[in-house]
């Protein structure tokens, strides 16, 4: 009599992956194209490759890095045409490495990460081994090793050319970073009392604890940067004479900072608060009284992160307006899941109209369903009101998380701005002024640390190559 046969490591593997939509990738090679981490790391990262290899099954990928470097962006999947989840599949195949205890390839990775720019941001906010290793202890000790391996060598200039990098984000620190270990001499410019821009601003410590940022920074001091806080250029000094100064190149890695207006009846009432300026009391240790009740309207990833710490901050309900629906919400998804997990409620289609207040203090919201439309410039449906859909619901605060936009206004004339951002040539970052460069969110608009970092080195090289007469005002 025949035994059945014992569940092979390939078939266990095939239970935890969506083959229906893998065995119909049009292996159109968009997901590469799109991806910042095969621009960072082209001769080791290739999601179509890997995408094959996991097809492949367990064998081709048991020890290999390629799954731990995906960075979650999520580029890969709004821009294939059959939306595969990438990062889903691999999380799938990592979660099931994991629990078979073949972390050889998380190990590997490890040694790559420490290679790129601010590892253990990255890490954090970019990788999320969690999301597969449930044992705190194996992170925790994968981040000691990360830390007690990075050599902390002093690095002296070696070239007179000085550079000026204007914003401390993650694009500023990249291109600070890739320069000085190039011998030049950098200094940080940052309007914020400590370096970091909006890692320290607006990224929840829950995220990015704060001693993983400072790590990081203490890090590029040992290089020789030179961080100036509580120095807004523009303000406190000008181009002109920062070009005085013997500064011959410049990096605007400003970010977006500050809050888009939003036509709101009642915006003026307290308890109303844009989001930016919430995150920032709260990651500066300020105290925010919420109420038990709080709205949070949008549907970004800063919307997201305000519910995760209003929740954190003790209310009994954050709920999220959004006036589309779940598959047009540009928040990463798995942070929505994350947040619904945790006890955030998203309505969606729904938008506000006007916020009712009593005695001066936020009481209630009025709001109408949506329905989606044609397709509008942005790509998504349009959302158009419902006649007859009103309502009203009461909450004791309202965050407004409706989009962020630089602060411009202290730029020179030469520098051509568009539709609220900065102009540069995409391949070299160069503005339309000699010697400036720009990158971040300052450029693309809001976007992902990684693909901040990867503008970083992008202008870094180009920055190199400009003063060494390599590179023309292009």
């Amino acid at each position: 009599m025949e035994t059945a046969a014992e569940p092979t490591l390939h078939d266990e593997y095939w239970k935890i992956l969506d083959f229906e939509k893998l065995k119909y990738c049009f292996e159109c090679g968009i997901c590469t194209g799109s991806c910042p981490m095969a621009e960072l790391l082209p001769e080791i990262y290739n999601p179509r490759v890997l995408m094959e290899k996991v097809v492949m099954g367990p064998e081709s990928i048991v020890s290999a890095p390629q799954p731990w470097l995906c960075a979650w962006c999520y580029k890969c999947y709004r821009r294939c045409p059959q939306a595969l989840k990438v990062p889903e599949v691999l999380l799938s195949v990592k979660s099931f490495l994991a629990e078979q205890g073949k972390l050889e390839g998380f190990y590997k990775a490890l040694g790559i990460i420490k290679g790129i720019p601010l590892p253990l941001v990255c890490l954090h906010v970019c990788f999320h081994p969690e999301r597969a290793i449930k044992d705190e202890g194996v992170i925790q000790e994968a981040i000691n090793r990360l830390v007690s391996s990075r050599e902390k060598t002093v690095f002296s200039a070696r070239r007179e050319e000085k550079v000026a990098v204007i914003g401390s984000g993650p694009a500023g620190l990249t291109v600070s970073l890739k320069l000085a270990e190039k011998g030049y001499r950098v200094t940080v410019f940052e309007s914020l009392p400590q370096p970091g821009g909006m890692l320290r601003k607006c990224i929840p410590d829950y995220r990015l604890p704060r001693k993983i940022l400072d790590e990081e920074i203490g890090f590029l001091e040992t290089m020789g940067i030179d961080f100036r806080t509580g120095v807004t250029v523009g303000k406190d000094v000008s181009f002109k004479e920062l070009r005085e100064d013997g500064y011959r190149a410049f990096f605007l890695g400003i970010g977006a900072h500050r809050p888009r207006g939003i036509r709101l009846e009642g915006g003026e009432v307290e308890g109303v608060m844009h989001a930016l300026d919430f995150l920032w009391k709260v990651n500066s240790g300020e105290k925010v009284d919420l109420g038990e009740k709080v709205a949070v309207i949008g549907g970004g990833n800063v919307a997201i992160d305000s519910a995760r710490t209003a929740l954190r901050l003790g209310v009994k309900e954050a709920v999220i307006l959004y006036r589309r629906s779940r598959e047009e919400m540009p928040a990463n998804p798995w942070e929505v899941k994350e947040a619904e997990e945790e006890g955030v409620k998203i309505e969606f289609l729904v938008a506000p109209r006007k916020i009712l207040g009593e005695s001066g203090k936020v009481k209630a919201i009025e709001c109408v369903r949506m329905e989606l439309g044609e397709i509008d410039e942005t790509g998504r449906r349009r959302p158009q009101p419902i006649e007859g859909s009103e309502f009203t619901a009461n909450f004791d605060s309202v965050i407004l998380a409706v989009g962020e936009e630089p602060d411009l206004s202290f730029l020179p004339s030469e520098i051509e701005i568009s539709e609220r951002k900065i102009m540069v040539n995409p391949f070299t970052m160069a503005t339309t002024m000699p010697g400036v460069f720009a990158g971040g969110d300052a450029v693309t608009g809001p976007a992902t640390v990684i693909e901040a970092i990867v503008a970083g080195v992008r202008a870094a090289n180009s920055i190199d190559k400009y003063l060494r007469g390599e590179l023309g005002n292009e």
